[in-house]
């Protein structure tokens, strides 16, 4: 084929390598790629049904991140298997920005108690989180305890005779009453519910004594005297209870739990794609309107980057580890 062309072999070679010096890397087309994105549709995936707080929260997102993107950010709903079912959609989705998760303490939980199909950091790359929702410690109104040292003292004169209400073996609110029994020196009966709806009229008749529930959900029943409300879980007091002082602050050292959110892409994703995306989000977190929306669920916004999520998501898996060790939770 040189020969009839009329070139030497040693020619031929040169522009061969010279072509293959010219074809770009494809890490090099990244940045042109990111410059580009977006250039069609986001999936978020929730991996719950719609119309609960993770729903509402990616929705309130996904809306203001349509807009600065200028391209539709949809959200996704793929419930199913304690949120196994949409990891393991997210996970094998094209590492290319255009498929994202909403995940959450629960989702860093779930593989240290059962057989998962997604690990965090081998099948995900952390993009921001978004939001902390602090839980109120609530006591049926007829127990004779107004605060955490009454509760503590109470509970330890009264051995096992405390029943706790969760919202399911291995869930946030399970493991996190366990942590304050572990850091208090106390033990309570653990009986978990389909979910803190189911729990709340065992609670209110006094079956169950006490229990963890979002400041939402908790603090009508506060207001209207049929609960206690006696600490807030997060390491500063809720803005939408301030005057219930924390766990820490009440004597429990070194507690503070709050449920997230956040954001999550497939592993792989270009850096300078998760880059674009936390700027965006960064923005809409900062925003007046959306501070304020997020409050009404009792909320708080809370921006990362992504470095400081995935410390975040790491120092988590350590916590909930330890306390399932310590505790001797199994997953049922």
């Amino acid at each position: 084929m040189l020969k009839t062309l009329g070139i030497s072999r040693e020619r031929g070679l040169r522009l061969l390598l010279l072509a293959f010096l010219l074809i770009p890397h494809p890490s090099s087309l990244i940045p042109a790629l990111a410059a580009e994105y977006p250039s069609r549709p986001i999936r978020l995936i929730v991996p719950l049904a719609a119309g609960g707080a993770m729903d509402t929260i990616a929705r309130s997102v996904s809306a203001k991140l349509t807009d600065a993107l200028g391209q539709a950010v949809v959200v996704d709903n793929r419930g199913g298997g304690g949120g196994t079912v949409g990891a393991g959609i997210a996970r094998v989705a094209d590492p290319d920005g255009y498929t994202l998760i909403m995940m959450s303490a629960t989702s860093v939980i779930r593989p240290l108690l059962y057989k998962a199909n997604y690990e965090m950091f081998r099948d995900f790359a952390p993009v921001s989180q978004v939001s902390a929702q602090p839980y109120l410690l609530v006591v049926n109104a007829k127990l004779p305890v107004k605060s955490v040292p009454d509760l503590i003292a109470y509970a330890k004169a009264n051995p096992g005779k405390l029943n706790y209400a969760s919202a399911g073996q291995g869930s946030i609110i399970h493991l996190a009453t366990e942590l304050l029994a572990v850091k208090a020196g106390i033990r309570m009966v653990h009986v978990p519910y389909k979910g803190m709806g189911a729990a709340y009229p065992d609670l209110l008749g006094g079956q169950t004594q006490l229990a963890l529930g979002s400041v939402v959900s908790a603090l009508p029943h506060v207001r209207a005297g049929r609960l206690r409300g006696i600490a807030v879980t997060s390491a500063q007091r809720s803005k939408a209870a301030p005057d219930i002082p924390t766990l820490a602050e009440s004597g429990v050292k070194g507690y503070a739990v709050t449920n997230w959110y956040g954001v999550l892409a497939p592993t792989r994703t270009p850096r300078p794609v998760i880059g674009r995306l936390h700027k965006e989000i960064a923005k809409i977190l900062d925003n007046p309107e959306m501070m304020k929306r997020f409050a009404a669920d009792g909320a708080e916004a809370v921006d990362s980057t992504p470095a400081q999520f995935g410390a975040h998501i790491k120092a988590e898996m350590q916590t909930w580890a330890k306390v399932i060790r310590d505790a001797g939770i199994k997953g049922e």
